[in-house]
């Protein structure tokens, strides 16, 4: 699994700094969107964005022994 190693990055981070790595690639994608019109370029902006915000959400509460799980998951499947 690639996303869990990238978890750790978040880590160290405050719980305002985490939230505004979530919100803030949404906000500038729609901004973009705003600023160039609805065109393809920001249409995967805005689906890219809110892809990282999604998955931002669904992953922050997760404590150390629930990554350990997940890692230990991969384990099972070979």
């Amino acid at each position: 699994m690639a996303i869990v190693p990238l978890l750790s990055i978040f880590e160290d981070l405050s719980p305002h700094a985490r939230v505004a790595a979530a919100v803030l690639p949404f906000v500038a994608a729609m901004l973009v969107r705003l600023i160039l019109g609805k065109n393809r370029l920001t249409q995967v902006l805005v689906s890219v964005s809110t892809t990282w915000f999604a998955i931002n959400v669904l992953l922050t509460p997760l404590s150390q022994g629930m990554r350990r799980d997940i890692l230990d998951m991969r384990f099972w499947f070979r």
